[in-house]
Parts: C-alpha cells; sequence; structure tokens
C-alpha cells in the first residue's frame, strides 16, 4: 500500500464515506455575502473617512476598502487551508489551538493592566483587541474556534460511549471549560455579545450531539441564570436593558437604535440605492461594523433586506444538510458548531438592529467590517467545506418512527451512538 492510499484509507475510517466533491453552495452563498459586504463598504466609505478627519485624522479615502480588502485576502487564505487540509490534523490539533486561545486572552488580560501599552487597545473601559498596527487581533474569536474543535471531539468520544447524557462525565467537565471561557471573555473583557455567540454554538453542538430534553432545558437554565448574573453585576449592561425595554430615554444606547430604526426604516420598500445613504454620515454608530445591517436597510430596503436574510438562510440550510449526511460524530458535531456560530451571530445583530433584543456588539457574517471576526468565520466554513467531501447521499436514517422521544433530534441529527459507516452508501 503506497503513503497516499494508506492515507485516504486512514481518512474513510475516521470520517466514512469515499470522498467526494465538496457542497460548492457553501462557497456560493458565503461569496455573495462577501461581494454585497464589499460593494455597501465602498459606497459609505468616504461618508465614514470624512467624518473620521473631522476629528484631526488624515485617513485616505479607500482607508476602510484597503483594510477589508487585506481582511478578506486573510479570510480566504484561511478558507483555502483549511479546506484542504484532512480532518484528522485538525484533531490532532484541537488541544493546541484550545491552549494558544485560552494564553492568547490571559495575554491579552495582562498587558492590558499596562497603562498606555502601545501592544493592545482599550475601547470603553475593555481590552479586547491586539494592536499590530496594520490591523488589530481578537484572541476571544482564536478561543471560540479552539472550543468549537474541543468540544466537538470531547462529545464526539462521549457519543461513542454513549455517555452523552452523563452529568458527571459529560456536562460537569463541559460546563467548567465553558466557564473558564466565559470568565475571559465576558468578565474580563466585558464582551457579552461574544459570549452569546459562544453560548450558541455549544447549545447547537449539544442539540447535534443527541443530549436529553430535560439536561438540554437544565442547561439552558443554567445559561440564563448566568447571563443575568452577568447583566445584574455590570452598570453598562443594566443600561442597556434598560434601554431595551425603555427606549424614550435620552442615552447613547436609546440614540443608537433610534437612528438604526430611522435608517431601516428611510430605506423602504427598495432603498435608496448605492452612496444615497444619509446614516453614515454621523447619523448611525458603528455604521461600518455592528449596524451595517441598517445600512444596508437604507440602502436596499425591505426587499434587499430579505434577500440577504435568505441568503443566510440558504448557506446555513448547507450546513445542515451537510450534518444530516456525515457519519462521523465529531465532524457533524463540528458543523453544528459552525452553524450555531453564524446563527447566532445573524440572529443577535439582526435582533438588535430591528429592536428585538437588546443592542450588542455581534458582528453580522461576512458583511461588517472587521477581520478577526471573518478570519475565523471563513476558516470554520473552509473546514466545514473539506467535511462536506465526506457526506453521504442518503439521510441519517438510524432515528426511526417511536424512538426515545425526550432526546433534542432533529431529523436524526442527534443520535448518541456512532453510526457504523455500512448505513452510508458510496458518495
Amino acid at each position: 500500500m503506497t503513503p497516499r492510499t494508506r492515507r485516504q484509507a486512514t481518512t474513510q475510517s475516521v470520517i466514512g464515506p469515499r470522498r467526494h466533491r465538496p457542497d460548492y453552495q457553501i462557497v456560493l452563498f458565503m461569496g455573495i455575502l462577501v461581494l454585497l459586504g464589499l460593494v455597501v463598504l465602498y459606497a459609505i466609505s468616504p461618508a465614514r473617512v470624512e467624518l473620521i478627519n473631522q476629528g484631526g485624522h488624515t485617513l485616505d479615502q479607500a482607508h476602510f476598502m484597503q483594510k477589508q480588502l487585506l481582511y478578506l485576502g486573510i479570510g480566504l487564505s484561511a478558507f483555502a487551508f483549511a479546506a484542504t487540509i484532512r480532518p484528522e490534523w485538525w484533531q490532532k490539533q484541537t488541544t493546541k489551538i484550545l491552549y494558544a486561545g485560552l494564553g492568547a486572552c490571559l495575554l491579552l488580560l495582562i498587558l492590558g493592566l499596562i497603562p498606555g501599552n502601545p501592544l493592545v487597545i482599550n475601547t470603553g473601559g475593555a481590552t479586547r483587541w491586539y494592536n499590530f498596527g496594520i490591523g488589530s487581533f481578537q484572541p476571544a474569536e482564536l478561543l471560540k474556534f479552539g472550543l468549537l474543535l474541543f468540544i466537538a471531539a470531547f462529545l464526539g468520544r462521549r457519543i461513542q460511549q454513549d455517555k452523552v447524557n452523563s452529568i458527571n462525565d459529560t456536562l460537569i467537565p463541559l460546563g467548567v471549560l465553558v466557564g473558564i471561557a466565559s470568565l475571559f471573555i465576558i468578565v474580563f473583557q466585558k464582551d457579552m455579545g461574544t459570549g452569546i455567540t459562544m453560548f450558541g454554538m455549544v447549545m447547537a453542538m449539544l442539540v447535534v450531539a443527541g443530549l436529553k430534553a430535560r439536561l438540554f432545558a437544565l442547561c439552558a437554565t443554567v445559561a440564563a441564570g448566568l447571563g443575568v448574573l452577568l447583566i445584574i453585576t455590570s452598570p453598562h449592561r443594566i443600561e442597556r436593558v434598560l434601554t431595551f425595554f425603555n427606549p424614550s430615554s435620552a442615552d447613547v444606547e436609546s440614540y443608537h437604535i433610534t437612528q438604526a430604526t430611522i435608517a431601516m426604516g428611510s430605506g423602504g420598500l427598495f432603498g435608496k440605492g448605492l452612496g444615497e445613504s444619509v446614516s453614515p454620515f454621523g447619523y448611525l454608530p458603528e455604521a461600518v461594523n455592528d449596524s451595517i445591517f441598517a445600512v444596508l436597510g437604507e440602502t436596499f430596503g425591505f426587499i434587499g433586506l430579505i434577500v440577504i436574510l435568505v441568503l443566510f438562510y440558504m448557506l446555513l440550510r448547507r450546513l445542515l444538510l451537510t450534518v444530516d449526511r456525515l457519519g462521523d460524530p465529531t465532524m457533524r458535531l463540528i458543523v453544528a458548531g459552525v452553524f450555531g456560530l453564524i446563527a447566532t451571530h445573524v440572529i443577535v445583530n439582526v435582533g438588535a438592529m430591528t429592536g428585538v433584543f437588546p443592542l450588542t456588539g455581534v458582528t453580522l457574517p461576512f458583511l461588517s467590517f472587521g477581520g478577526t471576526s471573518l478570519l475565523f468565520m471563513m476558516l470554520g466554513l473552509g473546514l466545514v467545506f473539506h467535511i462536506s467531501r465526506y457526506t453521504s447521499h442518503r439521510l441519517n436514517d438510524d432515528v426511526k418512527e417511536g424512538a426515545d422521544e425526550s432526546s433534542m433530534r432533529r431529523r436524526g441529527i442527534g443520535r448518541t451512538r456512532y453510526a457504523s459507516t455500512r448505513r452510508h452508501q458510496r458518495a
């Protein structure tokens, strides 16, 4: 047996069905969203640069576009890397990546204690980014990606051992790990939005792992209780919640929500068109970042926003279909984690801009200006793209009518036992 044949045999034994063409629709929907984000950013960049230059800066008119193209180049490189690396390599690196994320967050915390340290960026009393001059890096995103890989491997082993519903062997160790990550992200970095997306990712993985409904409800209750505790112990979070329930109060959060509503409402049914937006000219805070959905509404109108949400739906649907057709539990959990991460980002961002949820600093995937979030979103999708090479043409069919209905399951994606490769057709 040649080395290449041996590698292929090893990969097939890990994944299941024979390798085939990946799901190019994942690339299609991701590409459309990225291009749409670039077009809108190009249209509003002059307004943002003019506003910043009024404060004494001398930024070039193409500042935001140049940076976003740099971030996009890095993100596409990450996607291409993940799309070509064999799954077993990631399985060997899970612990290292998790430790790297924890170490990066710890180092950021230490460096942030040094007043005026140029290596970190302090905003609003929070230290969340490393400063590299030409760009910044948010270690919380690395930590989330490390959690994604580690929890997928951890739950994958528990599925094979039929211990996924064990409180001592599964839920307590998982809770400790997520608690440590929450300490760094939500408490030390004061980033509730990133913490929410992390919990969304973990919850999606627990659903796919086949956690029983009562245990899932317990986990959700504990997470909600922890969220309430973190809110009531933080004055600025209390202020945001109070603003959500009383938007007429004259404060910054109310102004942000009001301007987002005005921007989307002024777009009408079909929008004002590219280059005609008014909100980026100092009216709407964070117009190129967290508030990009409101700018999209002003530019493309209600119909345009519906089209954008449909694009996200189609992308997320491809991820669910990939989960349904995978036999290896670890790989299914990785895809489920990426699904949960993207879905939570979209739901929280859109909900905040439309007044459904309190305002949080969460980006809209592939559309918002920024580097670290785009990098790890593309890295995750690249990994999913590669994993889609090992799907079966048939849906997982080992959850039959009348099976245990107490488990959290969706069309057979929540099994608690490892699926034999004999169940799958050759792809």
